[in-house]
């Protein structure tokens, strides 16, 4: 990997919502990483899952997927390297792969995956403060963008305090020996279940869905293993998903717009967790 050079672009995206036309505030990049492992007994593959803590603002106490905002590191190491990625995408991708690191301990998206000690070593100094990039020149680390598959992206269009413009990755993670560790300090637990059975989980109380991973969650209930996700993505390439509140019989629904590959595209507003 190449020196990386410092990042130029604005890292906020504006836009305006496709329903009003109203300008909307600076959303924040973001990525987050859906990781598929076959179960050894068959059946439906399980997702890795990841409770925030409930001291958090955004999503606190909430069960999601590994991932976090982009920063400019992300961008001067999508920058350094060989790819065919819009620079923004590439940027989110490399921001999932850290993110999983400093998260999980896992090592998604090399092209030799690390080991568990160095990936635990760079962990370790990521939370003292070391910058990924340089990390990675140490360890020689090469990525494999590919690995990573675009499947949706979502931002509110509501102009509230913290506004994330994410980008869902889905990816394929083989092992069953690498034990994933909480970080402890923004997430509080760690767990592999298939789509179905979390929201059975959250169905009887036991976790705690915002409104996105809910909808996301029923469309990979849909799927099989990842390679089933991958051909579904190609079907529904990744829009903006921007949700929308509309009166239905008198009462405030929170809905997302038809055609996008979501079995479920409405919720009434009581029940919907938005953050």
């Amino acid at each position: 990997m190449a020196d990386p050079e410092p990042q130029t672009a604005d890292p906020h995206i504006q836009t305006v919502d496709p329903r009003t036309g109203e300008p909307l505030i600076a959303a924040t990049p973001a990525a987050t990483i859906v990781i598929f492992r076959d179960c050894p007994e068959g059946g439906a593959p399980e997702l890795l899952m990841v409770e925030r803590s409930s001291q958090m603002v955004f999503a606190g106490g909430a069960v999601v997927f590994p991932g976090g905002r982009v920063d400019p590191d992300d961008h001067a190491i999508a920058a350094s390297i060989d790819h065919q990625l819009d620079p923004d995408d590439a940027a989110a991708r490399i921001a999932a792969i850290r993110e999983t690191i400093e998260e999980t301990g896992l090592g998604i998206g090399f092209v030799v995956p690390p080991e568990r000690e160095a990936l635990a070593a760079a962990r370790a100094a990521m939370n003292a403060g070391s910058v990924f990039s340089a990390l990675c020149r140490e360890a020689q680390w090469q990525f494999d963008l590919s690995a990573l598959t675009p499947f949706t992206r979502w931002r509110p269009p509501f102009n509230e305090g913290r506004v994330f413009d994410t980008r869902f990755y889905i990816a394929r993670y083989d092992g069953h020996d690498h034990i994933v560790e909480v970080d402890a300090t923004e997430n509080r637990h760690l767990f592999w279940a298939s789509a179905s059975d979390a929201l059975a989980m959250a169905d009887e109380g036991k976790v705690k869905l915002i409104f996105p991973t809910r909808r996301n969650m029923e469309r990979l209930a849909q799927l099989g293993c990842h390679a089933d996700a991958v051909e579904h993505a190609t079907h529904y390439p990744p829009q903006m998903i921007m949700p929308f509140i509309e009166e239905r019989d008198g009462k405030p629904f929170l809905c997302i717009p038809e055609g996008m590959g979501y079995p479920v595209t409405s919720e009434p507003m009581g029940s919907a967790l938005r953050r």
